[in-house]
């Protein structure tokens, strides 16, 4: 989908992610759904604090196979990548990709093909059981669903995806 590159448009991509989610059968309250929710939400903030090119949009996908979950987001912006660092300990921003970082099983960024830009992806797979349990801080009962397997509208095919460096804490 797209959205315009506004901190509503991050919040509203953000809230169709955990719907989107909770609708193949990853409740809201499931650690599945609040972990790619968050990475949703970090890295369509990032494109619209960093990424953002007046009058243009960012593009999100979130796709779903048997034993993952993508989530790809686009801005128009090529020459401002995205670099997780050390951040000042009193800063008050700088911290998203570290959370990406945290809790994405893959991240990285590749360029955008048929126009100016880029497309950041992460991907978290799935646990044995699907990623339906629920939250234990939470509670609840989990539901069982098939995921769907849609289309990914950008793969990582051909060698033009640049993964997160190997060295460095985790």
């Amino acid at each position: 989908m797209r959205f315009t590159s506004t901190p509503r448009g991050a919040r509203l991509a953000r809230r169709l992610v955990s719907h989107r989610l909770n609708e193949w059968g990853h409740p809201y309250t499931s650690l599945t759904n609040e972990t790619v929710t968050l990475i949703a939400a970090e890295l369509t903030a990032n494109a619209v604090r960093h990424g953002h090119v007046p009058g243009r949009d960012f593009h999100l996908s979130l796709t779903g196979t048997v034993g993952a979950l993508r989530i790809e987001v686009t801005d128009t912006r090529a020459e401002r990548l995205p670099v997780p660092g050390p951040q000042a300990p009193d800063g008050e921003s700088g911290r998203g990709l570290l959370l990406v970082d945290a809790l994405a099983d893959d991240w990285g960024l590749a360029p955008r093909p048929t126009a100016p830009g880029k497309t950041v992806w992460a991907e978290v797979r799935l646990p044995p059981d699907g990623g339906h349990a629920l939250n234990t801080a939470r509670g609840g009962s989990s539901r069982s669903a098939p995921v769907p397997t849609p289309t990914p509208t950008y793969g990582r095919t051909g060698g033009a995806t640049e993964s997160r460096p190997a060295q460095g804490p985790r």
